[in-house]
């Protein structure tokens, strides 16, 4: 595994992130802790997680996440491993806050509520990567930031973070944030988490420019697009456990996942992709990942699995490097189907 560097922290971390979202809802913890223990022993040191894991929330299993980590992470060398969690913020809709119900925006009551609950799940005294995991779109005055970064500085004062990020942040948010802590001497946002993959290119648009001017560095989630980028969806009959076959059958927040993510350009994209990867003799899998992977504003890529088996195909990504020929021919498929997760 390739070690990166966290934006201009001392951390670093290697080039491929195992994300957790589905550990205690489509993955039970015994098959979450095999997978935790792969990914570890193949070099990954770094994970990521937050409050309100598992997805979908749901109530009945809001926290359960970071509980599995937790006993595994009893059993293991804590400072070998690099452990990102996030306080959950407003959600956009996406659902309704179980964690503390009638929360609307993030202030520093909330943060130093959610830190403990993470700790204490997580077992562990230290946060290595706190993220804030959706920010507040009506916050667009210095004060919010104020707020939210003080809280964080705090925190890193206590010793219970080591770096700070955000999640989902637009370019204004990003910038900023980044004036806030510059201008009061407070933490930074060492890294951005936002949704990037051959599908969604958008943090090419303005992020990217920002991510490699400052240096904070992308750490992006969804590279398989849910899943869309293996291939799974453009199958006659897929997988009945497949995440938006299983998101059909439920209320319209993720029937709203389904439809961004399944669409007619979406599956196109990936129709034109498979010859591509068929030709260089990858899974498009592997080839999504590898793609990210040489992104020079990314130090880590987070990916998510449901079973160990899927595995294979993204660490096979760390060993790949890519032709400029390659990256031209995406480009081509990108720039003719324009945006296909809306």
């Amino acid at each position: 595994m390739k070690p990166k560097r966290l934006g201009r922290s001392p951390i670093v971390v290697s080039h491929l992130c195992l994300g957790t979202m589905t550990f205690g809802s489509f993955t039970d913890e015994k098959e979450s802790h095999k997978i935790l223990d792969i990914a570890f022993d193949s070099g990954i040191n770094f994970i990521d997680t937050a409050e309100i894991y598992p997805v979908p929330p749901d109530s009945k299993w809001v926290h359960q996440t970071e509980e599995i980590i937790g006993k595994w992470l009893k059993n293991k060398p804590r400072d070998a491993i690099i452990i990102a969690t996030k306080v959950s913020g407003p959600a956009h809709g996406w659902f309704s806050p179980p964690v503390r119900n009638g929360m609307t925006t993030l202030d520093k009551h909330h943060i130093f509520k959610a830190i403990e609950g993470s700790l204490k799940r997580l077992n562990t005294d230290y946060i290595d990567l706190y993220q804030i995991h959706w920010p507040d779109p009506k916050a667009d005055h210095e004060s919010y930031y104020i707020e939210i970064l003080d809280a964080l500085t705090k925190l890193k004062e206590q010793g219970k973070i080591r770096i700070a990020g955000c999640s989902n942040e637009t370019p204004w948010g990003l910038m900023k944030s980044l004036a806030t802590s510059e201008k009061y001497n407070l933490i930074r946002y060492e890294t951005i988490q936002n949704n990037y993959s051959i599908l969604n290119r958008r943090f090419e648009d303005a992020l990217a420019e920002i991510s490699l001017k400052e240096q904070v560095s992308l750490i992006p989630y969804s590279p398989l697009a849910g899943g869309v980028l293996t291939g799974k969806y453009n199958q006659e009959n897929p997988p009945e456990n497949a995440r938006f076959i299983y998101y059909k059958k439920l209320g319209e927040r993720q029937k709203k996942q389904v439809k961004r993510y399944l669409n007619e350009k979406s599956l196109e994209t990936v129709n034109r992709l498979k010859p591509l990867a068929e030709k260089i003799n990858l899974s498009l899998t592997t080839l999504a990942i590898a793609w990210c992977l040489q992104k020079e504003f990314i130090a880590s890529v987070i990916f998510g699995v449901t079973h160990s088996d899927q595995l294979p195909d993204i660490l096979k990504a760390s060993e790949i490097k890519l032709e400029k020929e390659i990256f031209k021919e995406i480009d081509k498929i990108t720039s003719e189907i324009m945006y296909p997760l809306g």
